[in-house]
Order: C-alpha cells, then sequence, then structure tokens
C-alpha cells in the first residue's frame, strides 16, 4: 500500500513510520520537519492547512495518523486547533480523496476520569471527564475518527499506553533528568501498578492495526507491554538504566494533587519555558493504578509484544552508555 504517516519527526512517529516500510508498503510522511526515517519520503506541512493536507493524502491508500499537540500545559485553542481541526480536515481529505484506510493514534487519556484503572478494556472516549486539554482534545478526535468510520474507509483508534524507549524526550528524560537533580519524587507508597509499552512494540502494533484495520474497524484499542510493574520498580528501572539514583524521598498523593492543580492555574497565566513540574493529570498517573486487560487486543489485532520491559530497560542501558548524549553519570 501507499500509507500517509503523519507525525513522524516524533519518537512514535518515526518509529512506526520504519516499521511500516519494513513491512514492504510505500511511505510518505507528513509533518513540519523533516523525519529523518530512512526508506520513506518526507512532504512538509501542517495538518492545520487545507491546502497541505490536500497534497499529502492525495494518490494514498491508507492514512496512519500521530501528529499532534503533546504537552501537560498550553493554550486551549492551540489544542483544538492541532489535535481536533488537524483530524477533522484530515478525515475529509481522506474520504475525498478515496483513502481506503485509517488508523488514528490517540490515548489512554482519552477515557481516564482521574480514577484508577484495573484491568479495564477500551473504554469510550469521554470528553467531558478528559483530564487537561491534551486528553480533551484527543478524545474529541478520536469520536471525529470512529464517527468517520464505513465499509470504504475503514477506521481503527489505537491507544498506546506510556511509550518509552532509547531517544524518549517525553517520558524517560523528564524522569531522569528530575531524578538527577533531585526533584522527582515518589507520590504516596509508590506502590500502584502501572502498565506501559516499550516504542518497538507500540510501533508493531500500530502498523498491526493498519493490516487488520478492514477486519476490525470502528473500535479502539489500548496497547500495552501487559506486564503491569509497581510505579516504583518502573521509575527505578528507568533511572538505574540512566545511571541515576532512584527517588527516594516521597510526597502524599493528596499534596501533589492540590499543588498539581495549582500549578496548572499558574501556567495558564505565567507560563514557563518548560513543561510545568507537577500538574493535577500527572499527579493522578503517578500516585494510581492504570493497567489495562490485553486479550481483545492482542486476538484482534493479531499482535503480541516482543521487547519485554526487562529486555526494554536492558536495551535503554545500553542506549544511555553508548549512545550520543547519553552518556551515564
Amino acid at each position: 500500500m501507499r500509507v500517509l504517516v503523519t507525525g513522524a519527526s516524533g519518537l512514535l512517529g518515526g518509529a512506526v513510520a520504519a516499521e511500516i516500510a519494513r513491512r514492504g508498503h510505500e511511505v510518505t510522511t507528513f509533518q513540519r520537519r523533516p523525519s529523518g526515517v530512512a526508506g520513506v519520503a518526507d512532504l512538509l506541512g501542517s495538518v492545520t492547512e487545507p491546502g497541505d493536507v490536500a497534497r499529502a493524502v492525495a494518490g494514498q491508500d491508507a492514512i496512519v495518523h500521530l501528529a499532534a499537540k503533546v504537552s501537560l500545559a498550553g493554550d486551549p485553542a492551540d489544542f483544538t486547533l492541532v489535535n481536533v481541526g488537524g483530524t477533522y480536515a484530515l478525515l475529509q481529505a481522506a474520504k475525498a480523496a478515496g483513502v481506503g484506510r485509517f488508523v488514528f493514534v490517540s490515548s489512554p487519556s482519552v477515557a481516564h476520569t482521574g480514577d484508577s484503572i484495573i484491568g479495564d478494556d477500551a473504554t469510550p472516549a469521554d470528553p467531558a471527564h478528559a483530564r487537561g486539554d491534551y486528553a480533551r482534545t484527543k478524545a474529541e478526535a478520536e469520536l471525529l475518527a470512529l464517527a468517520a468510520d464505513d465499509e470504504r474507509m475503514p477506521v481503527v483508534a489505537v491507544r498506546p499506553h506510556l511509550v518509552w524507549g532509547p531517544g524518549d524526550t517525553q517520558l524517560v528524560a523528564r524522569i531522569v533528568d528530575r531524578a538527577r537533580s533531585g526533584r522527582l519524587p515518589l507520590l504516596g507508597h509508590g506502590a500502584a501498578l502501572i502498565d506501559t509499552i516499550y516504542l518497538d512494540n507500540a510501533a508493531t502494533g500500530i502498523a498491526a492495526a493498519l493490516d487488520r484495520a478492514p477486519e476490525v474497524h470502528g473500535k479502539a484499542y489500548v496497547l500495552t507491554n501487559g506486564e503491569p510493574r509497581p510505579v516504583a520498580e518502573l521509575i527505578g528501572g528507568i533511572c538505574r538504566a540512566a545511571g541515576v539514583a532512584p527517588p527516594e524521598w516521597r510526597v502524599p498523593a493528596g499534596v501533589a494533587r492540590t499543588a498539581g492543580a495549582a500549578v496548572e492555574a499558574v501556567w495558564r497565566v505565567a507560563p514557563g519555558e518548560d513543561e510545568p513540574p507537577m500538574t493535577r493529570f500527572l499527579a493522578e498517573q503517578l500516585s494510581t493504578a492504570h493497567w489495562f486487560d490485553q486479550r481483545r487486543t492482542r486476538a484482534e489485532l493479531e499482535w503480541q509484544p516482543e521487547v519485554s520491559l526487562d529486555e526494554g530497560l536492558r536495551r535503554l542501558a545500553e542506549w544511555y552508555s553508548s549512545a550520543p548524549g547519553g552518556s551515564r553519570d
């Protein structure tokens, strides 16, 4: 197939584009800067520009949509413009161009309301109760995508949960940087079980959704390694892979949530140059259980993760030891 992958300049988007190309498809990437992925054709543009979108989807057989504004804070209008408006524009253009299948890469946060998730499957996206502008707009976009599903253009939504791996700046680098500077506490007891997914597994899972779209369309799937670990153990493993001492000091979960809400209020008035140090959503993610039943995902997508968490941590340690800019302390 001729496959358009949006957002391939990001870590996950680049891995997805490479995996789909490895499977023998002709891949074009579409984003604002070069993807750096070998063996694909880059097309530069924005999902918020109708002309760019029309040019990108022309002649494509399938689309895998990852481009999004991903942040813990920011102008709500920016999240709506990119995550909702961009998805809507891409869906409309895809329908007009006769694209044959569409995979929307979503997030489990679209259905997270702040409570623990213990063995759930993919529950419906819920914009009204989603925590934060990113989750809210991704939920709205997922609903738009699944509403566009039909026999002519099968649509599948996939929700990879806490993707990490070598080169990750969203999760791994922030954990390591804050642990190194002594600014990373454990929230509560640190025993809440959390699911994650290693980068390579997320890429193969999304590629599997593309392959299986005609059979499983109209559905949403959560993708994880299926190996929930206590949050303290997971954070400790990432820190040790980077050669950094794991955090030992603790903050009560309720205090962290209150502080996160206060920080969000300050950031809306006077945003900092980096991500806020704490938000209510982040405090909830680090102090409540969230792990998922993977049986339906694996059976219907005909997919299994190939890299275990322990092997992923070994690869992460190897990267920190040898990669440029990844040296251990």
